[in-house]
């Protein structure tokens, strides 16, 4: 098949690009930089955001299908929608399982509310957050005149590059742990049942519904089914790097998640998912011949952690305010020649004496406090 993937270069788009590829199929991914084709695989330099641009490569072209990684707003989404469609036999959009409500008692299927559908939130439902946006761009695709899309419904996904831990990306808990500083989670959110899948399942699911008539019109989750708790995955976390470093960090709980989140600005990830039960039902890609079986999850997040520490991969950009933050809850300081430069000290100080959780904000309200004084 002829496959055109938008951008397909992060985690999950490299992966499928590599199954794709090695089964055969011709792939086509969009890319912002210049990148050295390979076998099976092409590369097209360009912004996939940029709708002229897409018509531009596309046209004269005939896709068996294209692969959708892109963000959207809701409002562009809408002006987009029937000429993406149009460009593939199947079009295959990524949403995310944080579109559902809570499900205390029985685990989510594809037929589980919705927020949008179900939350009473009238604040949240006047923002267009991820959950939301997603969900209304499921809507939008339903209700077009085209029908020849599939809804992919993936949940928290690692890999040796991405290790989360609740709402928090490696930079936010492992760059700590390996400076020898303590771990920091909410006790609400340690507690909370999850999932994680491995990214390449993802990939290999979303691959196993490609040319699939059967999976037209229809959402599906590809999501390991085996739940587990935030703080086993923390003590997962902790064993690794106790056996590879020799050290284990210890772990700091908080009382609940409401200071958590406001230092993050992340309330309704927090409030509208990660405190929710969240254990699924992935049966329903099986039953159409699709994704089945899924890595362990301590088996992949061992496997990725070790593959992280091993090859000394670079951390991103670390938010100074938060790291201070942190500090403050635990009785840590960091020295600061962790920081680069006096404006990552100034927000890390804001973080550790002051609790500011808007950096540039809190540098204003720390001059007029402080410096101006």
């Amino acid at each position: 098949m002829k496959i055109l993937i938008l951008g397909g270069t992060g985690a999950m788009g490299v992966s499928l690009v590599e199954i794709l590829a090695k089964a055969g199929h011709e792939v086509y991914v969009t890319s912002r930089r210049r990148r050295e084709n390979r076998e099976h695989i092409h590369y097209l330099q360009g912004d996939a955001h940029d709708l002229s641009w897409l018509e531009s490569i596309t046209a004269g072209q005939e896709f068996a299908a294209m692969v959708d990684f892109m963000i959207y707003s809701s409002k562009q989404f809408a002006q987009r929608r029937d000429k993406l469609l149009a460009m593939a036999n199947q079009y295959v959009f990524l949403s995310s399982s944080r579109v559902y409500s809570d499900s205390p008692d029985n685990p989510i299927t594809e037929e589980t509310p919705r927020l949008l559908d179900s939350t009473q939130d009238q604040e949240y439902l006047a923002t267009d957050e991820y959950a939301l946006a997603k969900a209304r761009e499921e809507n939008i695709l339903r209700a077009g005149k085209w029908q020849n899309y599939t809804i992919i419904r993936p949940y928290i996904t690692y890999n040796d590059e991405r290790l989360q831990l609740g709402t928090m990306e490696k930079e936010a808990w492992l760059y700590r742990a390996l400076q020898g500083r303590s771990i920091v989670i909410p006790k609400d959110m340690a507690d909370s049942l999850t999932t994680l899948t491995y990214g390449y399942d993802v990939a290999e699911g979303i691959a196993s519904i490609l040319g699939k008539e059967e999976a037209l019109g229809e959402a599906f989750h590809i999501v390991a089914p085996k739940p587990i708790k935030w703080q086993d995955v923390a003590k997962i976390y902790q064993n690794v790097l106790a056996r590879v470093t020799g050290k284990r960090p210890s772990i700091k709980y908080l009382p609940d998640s409401q200071e958590f989140s406001r230092v993050f600005n992340n309330k309704y990830q927090v409030y509208c998912d990660r405190l929710y039960r969240r254990m699924f039902d992935s049966s329903k890609i099986e039953r159409i011949g699709g994704k089945k079986d899924f890595v362990d999850i301590e088996e992949g997040l061992v496997m990725c952690l070790e593959n992280f520490i091993r090859k000394g991969s670079p951390f991103h950009s670390i938010n100074w305010v938060i790291e201070g933050w942190f500090d403050k809850q635990t009785g840590e300081k960091t020295s600061f020649s962790e920081m680069p430069g006096i404006k990552s000290k100034i927000k890390y100080i804001l973080g550790r004496y002051f609790g500011f959780a808007d950096s540039e904000n809190g540098i204003r309200k720390f001059y007029l406090r402080v410096v101006k004084k």
